[in-house]
């Protein structure tokens, strides 16, 4: 069984936790993700991408958001706790290689699948700046972590709360003109990654993104994440979960992830209540 062994609340719907799962950590590479089975009344399949792996201790870290009932039930796990089912590395790992500059940009919880790539990018001798944005300073997540990792971090929140009050193409737009980056890296939100395409597209930079919000069971079986890049249709959790972002066609992508909209933000709001309910918040 795979054991939490620690659990942090990042904010108010973003969770950190450790798990032990020595194969999957001794497996894993950048980019890879795991689904998640909680067992009983909850079998959702939940696809989460790993934020981190310590192969000496055995152990992989999981960040993730309370959106759904199935997470906001994982959510309501504590340390000592056991997941019943871990499935992983799955996924086609990052193409990592020296490319020269280096740009990260990460949008609020999509920091946590990129901590692995940036850092194996650093590792690999690469000059790595790194880019992150939130609504608020209070929604960063592994800052301290990428920190450590970036030649230069710089911040942007939507209020101005701390670092510039930008959406992050704005220095990403700057660092493409001044600095002539080889290899432009973002996750985050959908239309984040559209637009951070769009701004690298003239400068003709190449650029990765990762499309794991469209996942639903991570094998590929039910179509659900498929995807047209290029023009052919590709399975983002077996062909994926990372494209070439000027190939991607987000008006498909961001048009099928709205269709349940509705039904999600009633899911969420009901869940929601229910979790602060156990932690015993007003």
């Amino acid at each position: 069984m795979n054991e939490i062994l620690y659990k942090e609340k990042l904010s108010s719907e973003v969770f950190k936790m450790i798990v032990r799962a020595p194969r999957i950590a001794e497996a894993r590479k950048p980019g890879q993700f795991i689904i998640l089975q909680l067992g009983g009344d909850y079998n959702e399949r939940l696809p989460l991408t790993i934020a981190d792996a310590d192969s000496e201790k055995g152990t992989i870290t999981l960040i993730f958001q309370a959106v759904g009932e199935s997470t906001h039930h994982l959510a309501m796990l504590n340390e000592g706790d056991y997941i019943e089912n871990l499935l992983g590395p799955l996924g086609t790992p990052t193409e990592l290689g020296k490319y020269g500059k280096v740009v990260c940009v990460g949008g609020g919880i999509g920091v946590a699948p990129m901590h692995p790539i940036a850092k194996a990018l650093k590792e690999l001798g690469n000059e790595v700046k790194i880019i992150m944005g939130a609504r608020t300073k209070d929604l960063f997540v592994m800052r301290d972590e990428m920190e450590k990792i970036a030649d230069e971090l710089i911040l942007t929140t939507d209020d101005g709360s701390e670092g510039r009050k930008a959406l992050v193409t704005e220095p990403l737009k700057e660092l493409c003109e001044n600095w002539k980056p080889d290899l432009v890296v973002a996750i985050g939100p959908p239309i984040m990654m559209k637009f951070c395409a769009l701004t690298t597209k003239p400068y003709n930079v190449h650029t990765i993104v990762s499309l794991n919000t469209i996942m639903i069971d991570g094998t590929g079986m039910c179509g659900g994440c498929r995807v047209s890049i290029g023009g052919e249709t590709k399975f983002v959790c077996v062909d994926g979960p990372e494209f070439d972002g000027h190939k991607v066609d987000w008006d498909n992508m961001l048009m099928r992830l709205g269709t349940y909209k509705p039904q999600e933000q009633e899911n969420h709001h009901r869940c929601h209540i229910g979790l602060h309910i156990e932690e015993g918040e007003a």
